[in-house]
């Protein structure tokens, strides 16, 4: 398939040719549900985005219309999408009760806000109880005229076996690291630059660029090495600095908050109240907004630790004793990950209470992420890995 004949909106799907491709036939006879599966930072959101984009645009995905800069915002009215408020997705008590199971199957049969397609997400698709699963299948099985279902996932095993075979999956495999480097420095981005940020964010496009464009965005990584450092002298000290981290998710949470009224600007009136057409996307938009918020303070301790992680598997790459930087993921500290070389039983320790107090923060049935915390800290603190940091 050429060029000329993939929709403009789907052809800036960076990195996922065979996608793309699919997507580009599928544009012109849909099916009733997709499958997009594939690991975070892939690009399946995006190519959600662009294939809704495609469907609902009146030129079939010209990627500039106002149809498609609604969609790509996730915010055209024929658009609805359905994510975990908490842990799960839940089958909900009734029709009424939003962001459940329930709620989007009693509209996938209403009259769409406007003329076209109605495109219904599921994000996380993996994380509907059985019972919410169970009413997505009946929706399935008699699925309404003129409408489209996307659900993604990056554990599509996880999905129930009856719900998949409903669906035609689209497969978004790991983009390369070499891939997404060389995407920022088309954008004008330092080849160093990027591949530090490629490395920082896992190989998530998305994340690079934000790790590559704004030095802030490295704050989560200065945050967790300093409380580490802190941590080397002593309890005390460990204690206050799980308080440190704890204090710049707040902060981080706080900026998060001012956002939410300058996404909502462009679909209010003059009197500051919703525009009639919009009422459904500004209660998504403040709904998907509370729901970040929640997640934030957790979001930013994992980030926090993920970089904790990363720099002590640095540490052990070059206790090695052999020549390894180009393996490094800090790539802008190997002097101060070299300044003693590190006991690579001892960064292992750490890498593993780190990866443990991860796992503990990502159930959300864990209140407290101050003791989780506390108890990092205290066991990194007897570590002479992380006394290093100290000296860096």
């Amino acid at each position: 398939m050429s060029d000329l004949e993939v929709p403009p909106v789907i052809r800036d799907v960076p990195g996922q040719e065979h996608a793309v491709g699919f997507l580009a036939r599928a544009v012109a006879h849909p099916s009733h549900a997709y499958l997009f599966a594939g690991p975070e930072g892939s690009g399946k959101r995006l190519g959600m985005r662009a294939f809704a984009a495609a469907l609902l645009c009146p030129y079939g995905g010209c990627g500039e219309c106002r149809s498609c800069r609604l969609t790509m915002g996730e915010r055209h009215p024929n658009m609805l999408i359905l994510e975990p408020a908490g842990p799960d997705i839940l089958v909900g008590k009734d029709a009424g009760d939003q962001n459940t199971a329930r709620w989007l199957a009693s509209r996938a049969y209403l009259t769409p806000p406007e003329a076209g397609w109605k495109v219904m997400v599921v994000l996380q698709a993996d994380r509907m109880r059985m019972e919410a699963a169970d009413v997505l299948l009946k929706v399935l099985e008699e699925p309404p005229a003129g409408t489209v279902f996307v659900l993604l996932s990056a554990r599509p095993d996880d999905l129930p076996d009856t719900i998949r075979s409903r669906c035609q999956e689209v497969g978004f495999p790991p983009l390369s690291e070499e891939f997404v480097v060389q995407t920022l420095v088309r954008e004008g981005l330092d080849e160093d630059r990027a591949r530090l940020a490629s490395r920082l964010a896992g190989g998530n496009v998305g994340r690079a660029r934000r790790l590559a464009r704004d030095e802030g965005a490295l704050a989560f990584r200065r945050v967790a090495l300093e409380a580490a450092a802190r941590a080397a002298q002593g309890p005390a000290p460990a204690l206050a600095a799980a308080e440190a981290v704890v204090a710049a998710s707040r902060e981080f949470q706080a900026r998060l908050a001012v956002e939410l009224e300058e996404e909502l600007e462009p679909f209010l009136d003059e009197r500051g109240r919703p525009e009639e057409a919009f009422r459904g996307v500004v209660r998504r938009l403040e709904e998907q907004h509370h729901r970040r918020l929640r997640r934030a303070q957790r979001e930013f301790y994992d980030w926090c630790l993920l970089s904790l992680s990363a720099y002590f598997r640095d540490a052990a790459v070059l206790a090695s004793g052999e020549d390894q930087t180009d393996l490094l993921i800090n790539l802008d500290r190997p002097g101060d990950l070299g300044r003693r070389p590190a006991d690579v039983a001892e960064a292992a320790l750490a890498m593993g209470a780190v990866e443990e107090a991860r796992a503990d923060l990502a159930d959300e049935t864990n209140l407290n992420a101050r003791l989780i915390l506390e108890r990092l800290f205290l066991r990194l603190s007897s570590l002479a890995v992380v006394g290093d940091l100290s000296r860096a």
